[in-house]
């Protein structure tokens, strides 16, 4: 079993930055492929980036290419998704994912096994 749990949302105005942070108890990071996914209100669930530390590979979206980028603290077992030039339609909840079989980067919400409880992202213009 994984818990994951989110951290460092807030209020932020656009072109600005955020780093959220997601902490991972029950299996160190490097056995997990990680990944990110943000929801807005009446939206779907969208897929933000993912990261896999055992094949080396990394996966982001379109819409955040270039301005988000997924890193890691090993000694916190700790996962970040660090967020610049921040727009008005970044604002979301954000959500932390593992999939238990670290296989390479996915980009689909039914590949990953644990969640967090999400972190509200808000960009004003």
């Amino acid at each position: 079993q994984v818990q994951l749990v989110e951290s460092g949302g807030g209020l932020v105005q656009a072109g600005g930055s955020l780093r959220l942070s997601c902490v991972a108890s029950g299996r160190t990071l490097n056995s997990l492929t990680m990944g990110w996914f943000r929801q807005a209100p009446g939206k779907e669930r969208e897929f933000v980036g993912a990261i896999s530390w055992k094949y080396g590979t990394s996966l982001y979206g379109d819409s955040v290419k270039g301005r988000f980028t997924i890193s890691r603290d090993n000694a916190k077992n700790t996962v970040y998704l660090q967020m610049n030039s921040l727009k008005p339609e970044d604002t979301a909840v954000y959500y932390c994912a593992a999939d238990k079989f670290g296989r390479v980067v996915l980009g689909t919400r039914s590949s990953y096994d644990y969640w967090g409880q999400g972190t509200q992202v808000t960009v004003s213009s």
